[in-house]
């Protein structure tokens, strides 16, 4: 899915969504490190997702800890924008 908002194209698959939506639920842990690691319910989730949603601004950590330590990890505004965007549009393309 492909979300277009103020000039910046977001592209995100099935899988970011999905993580995108667990995060906002409050089930993310960020592990600090040179290229963090999310946990899901505390399951280790695709590195490359990870980065995409972090590169992309929508989700971060919750507090600055040390390196190798856990903290929340929490949707970003653009993620709420982002995540509002896709579930209309996925509302919109299964007709209700």
């Amino acid at each position: 899915m492909v979300i277009v908002m103020t000039g910046v194209r977001i592209e995100l698959n099935r899988r970011e969504r999905a993580m995108l939506r667990a995060v906002a639920a409050g089930r993310g842990v960020l592990v600090s490190s040179c290229e963090p690691a999310l946990t899901i319910d505390g399951c280790w989730c695709d590195h490359a997702a990870v980065h995409n949603l972090l590169a992309a601004g929508l989700i971060e950590k919750e507090h600055q800890v040390a390196y190798g330590q856990p903290t929340p990890a929490v949707i970003t505004r653009l993620g709420e924008a982002v995540l509002a965007e896709a579930t209309e549009h996925s509302r919109r393309a299964s007709g209700a």
